[in-house]
């Protein structure tokens, strides 16, 4: 709702009709919701491939039918659909779990209306799926065609309902600016580099058309900054990144800044935003563009007493789920010794530090470490509940980075703890749900447990603490018991979850910090590392795991390096190629290799500083460096792995109309969840539109078939997986009919780090079933490919046609 909306509610007109409330004002209407039906135990949805819901399969069959009061989605179900009104706060309450709300809205004639939803995990006009604003933030808007006559909105809803509020604003501007999702930096007073400091605001496009001719006038204390804006397709909005010259503040204090939406000659819109100017001594946010997709982002800092100096300490600290990066550095007192610096996971709950929010962490630390310039030794990780979890995985992730880590209040996995996203599954024997479930490897600290011994442990719990359970803390005490050399754990008496600043700020754990630092890797020679990931995790010290033999099974080394004896020795597991740095040792010098109790292997140091070695047939001998196009620690695949570099959608236009429909909303659906999950911004292109050129150094989202969209052509060619209308060929295995989906991805035969991931099926059934998806939840596991029907949401893994990994050459796995 804008701030003129706001200022003119005592000329309101009240009416009442069809469980509608209308408000008017000269400008526009609104229409609230008020009266609706509910169903629960519908759907449940976990962080993989595989979800249930009964609803889901009948849009994507076409089977939906309108509900009625005490009606039921299916013969066997035992819930109905019941009659809800909103309380006294204008939101739809209930104990209601896992199901969907039923609104209708009676319009006059065919217009275009904002949307603004707020609470619903997602939700369905007149059957097109549309974002969600699931934790209820409130400033989601979307705009959507009514049709004249009835129309129908279908939200769902997850976990314990909290209640969702529902609104339609009638004859809004067709372009509008809207700010109260705002990513603004702060103004560090005497920083260098504010006359060009950036920001982010959400642009709605309510027309038919896209915009492409764009511009942002901030007006700051006199000065003017203009720049140049992203294309936002029609009927969607799109956060985009402005510049800010701050250059003329010189004090502290609050500043409005004017924000002009100019298109073309015309101005479309004109709003406010607040920036702060604050000392160096404050703390501060400070934004920077994102290399996951250029979108603008932020971090919170706690500047060092005295001003930071190069050589001291750096603090990552991850915040826990609802909370804002600023308000984690705000829960710390500066230190004398070191700057703390608090990435934002993408959004208050983001990606549970795993995926993107692994990503924008370890960005947001490069950026600290270039901006600020540490003793490389003194890299500190903490981070409180999810981000205590955070702690856990970035710190057994990425061994080898941090002089000590400390998980407060935090669980080690997403196995053990649920969120609204759903767990992840327990371990199965299903031998496909295992296929599936392996692609979530990476998210299992327990299995990666022994790579904290490359770091100090401090683990902080409160001892009554009923969101996190202590026996989180106890489980991880046990665990690294059995083989740590220096962990301290400390049980906070009588404490909650939060028990003030100290739940973070912690003397004793800070002391703890303070005694530890990154050892050289020269004098580090046993390294004992794990990972499932190679383009995730893949080096701890002198090692590295440059390629697995099976992806996303663990791999493992438990090696010791004999400088005197020129010597090193030990075991490995799941390792195709492995590369070891031999700068410890004197050039010209013979070292001997004995590794997995084979033969030893003899090899003079050539002074290259790398030794690659290669599992041929169980069998390790002296190599070359690994094939770049080959899976490895750039590109290892994975569904998602797409996604991580400045991804573009294309929806393919050459289908006929209701597929070239569902392909557009379908993108625009991605656009509008990764928007909301990770404060992000995505390029949307039709397949006409898409350049190999121009689109040269980007992750490529396909979606449609080789029928239906003519980027296949350029980017799917020699692809092991085909997908066209009524069939799909998995190498020499061809599976008819037009009710199959597919999730897959490809690596980009013109780029040796870059993939292209494909949303297809081969028919209409196959394509909607893919609406319905986790694969931007944080820790979700989608493997390399999945092929699977149109029944998949009440058949669950019996509805998996193929699933699996491709090969170190990309080929598909010989049939077994």
């Amino acid at each position: 709702m804008n701030e003129g909306f706001r200022f003119t509610c005592l000329f309101l007109i009240f009416t009442v009709f069809f469980g509608v409330q209308t408000f008017r004002t000269q400008a526009q209407s609104t229409h609230v919701f008020t009266e609706g039906l509910a169903i629960q135990n519908q759907h449940r949805y976990g962080r993989e491939v595989i979800f249930t819901d009964q609803v889901a399969f009948q849009l994507a069959n076409g089977a939906f039918e309108n509900p009625t009061e005490n009606g039921k989605v299916s013969s066997d179900s035992e819930d109905t659909w019941q009659v809800v009104r909103t309380d006294d706060s204008g939101r739809f309450r209930g104990r209601l779990r896992a199901g969907y709300l039923y609104l209708t809205y009676e319009s006059t004639k065919k217009q275009t209306a904002l949307l603004r939803m707020s609470g619903a995990s997602m939700c369905y006009v007149n059957g097109v799926p549309r974002g969600g604003d699931i934790y209820g933030d409130g400033w989601l808007y979307l705009p959507v065609p009514l049709e004249k006559g009835k129309n129908e909105i279908l939200a769902r809803f997850t976990g314990l309902w909290s209640g969702i509020s529902a609104e339609l604003i009638l004859d809004a501007s067709p372009v509008l600016l809207k700010t109260a999702d705002a990513t603004l930096p702060d103004i560090v007073l005497g920083q260098p580099g504010n006359d060009r400091l950036i920001g982010a605001v959400v642009v709605v496009n309510a027309t038919s058309k896209t915009i492409t001719d764009g511009k942002m006038e901030v007006i700051l204390n006199g000065t003017v900054a203009t720049s140049s804006l992203p294309s936002i397709p029609p009927m969607s909005i799109r956060k985009v990144g402005f510049d800010i010259n701050a250059a003329s503040v010189s004090a502290k204090g609050e500043y409005n800044a004017t924000l002009n939406l100019h298109l073309g000659n015309k101005k479309a819109d004109s709003q406010q935003i607040t920036l702060f100017g604050r000392e160096a001594t404050e703390h501060y946010k400070q934004t920077f563009i994102s290399e996951i997709d250029g979108s603008v982002q932020y971090y919170g800092v706690a500047p060092q007493v005295g001003g930071s100096k190069a050589g001291s300490a750096l603090f990552l600290s991850v915040h826990g789920a609802g909370v804002e990066g600023i308000g984690q550095a705000r829960a710390y007192k500066p230190k004398t010794w070191g700057t703390l610096v608090a990435p934002t996971n993408r959004r208050p709950r983001g990606f549970n530090w795993e995926d993107w929010g692994r990503i924008d962490a370890m960005e947001v630390l490069a950026i600290a470490e270039e901006k600020f310039r540490p003793n490389p030794s003194k890299i500190y990780l903490t981070g409180h509940s999810m981000g205590g979890h955070g702690t856990w995985y970035l710190g057994a992730t990425f061994a080898g980075k941090w002089a000590a880590i400390a998980p407060c209040a935090g669980y080690p996995t997403l196995m053990g703890y649920g969120s609204a996203d759903g767990k992840i599954p327990e371990e199965t024997d299903h031998p496909t749900e295992k296929l599936l479930l392996r692609a979530s490897n990476p998210s299992n600290v327990i299995q990666l447990a022994k790579n904290y011994t490359a770091a100090g442990v401090y683990i902080h719990h409160g001892d009554s603490d009923r969101v996190v359970s202590v026996d989180y803390a106890r489980q991880m005490r046990q665990i690294l018991g059995e083989f740590h050399p220096d962990f301290s754990y400390y049980e906070y008496p009588g404490g909650s979850h939060w028990f003030g600043d100290e739940s973070v700020d912690w003397k004793p754990l800070f002391d703890y910090f303070e005694w530890h630092e990154t050892p050289h890797d020269t004098v580090v020679h046993r390294v004992e590392f794990s990972t499932a990931n190679t383009a995730v995790s893949s080096q701890s010290r002198w090692v590295h795991i440059l390629q697995q033999t099976e992806p996303l099974n663990y791999s493992r080394v438990n090696l010791l390096r004999n400088v005197k004896s020129r010597s090193i020795s030990g075991s490995t597991e799941n390792i195709q190629h492995l590369g070891l740095e031999t700068s410890s040792f004197a050039t010209g010098a013979e070292i001997t290799l004995s590794l997995d109790n084979q033969p030893e292997i003899t090899w003079k140091n050539d002074g290259s500083g790398m030794l690659y070695l290669k599992n041929s047939e169980g069998k390790w001998e002296i190599s070359e460096v690994p094939n770049l196009s080959d899976k490895g620690t750039v590109r290892n695949g994975t569904f998602k792995e797409p996604f991580n570099n400045r991804m573009v959608y294309v929806y393919g236009t050459s289908g006929n109309k209701a597929e070239n429909e569902w392909a557009y909303n379908k993108a625009r659906f991605d656009a509008e969840m990764w928007y909301y999950r990770g404060n992000g911004a995505v390029d949307i292109v039709s397949d006409r539109e898409f350049d190999l050129v121009k689109h040269g150094d980007r992750g490529i989202i396909i979606y449609g078939n080789a029928d239906t969209n003519r980027a296949w052509r350029t980017l799917l060619t020699a692809s092991p997986i085909q997908v066209s209308r009524n069939r799909i060929q998995l190498g020499s295995d061809v599976m008819d009919g037009a009710d199959l989906g597919a999730y897959f991805m490809v690596p980009r035969a013109d780029n040796p780090s870059l993939g292209v991931a494909v949303i297809s099926g081969t028919g209409l059934a196959g394509l909607h079933a893919a609406n319905a998806n986790q694969y931007f939840a944080g820790g979700s596991g989608f493997p390399d490919y999945v092929i699977f029907t149109a029944d998949l949401p009440i058949n669950g893994v019996d509805a998996i046609k193929a699933t699996g990994f491709y090969q170190n050459d990309w080929s598909l796995p010989a049939v077994k």
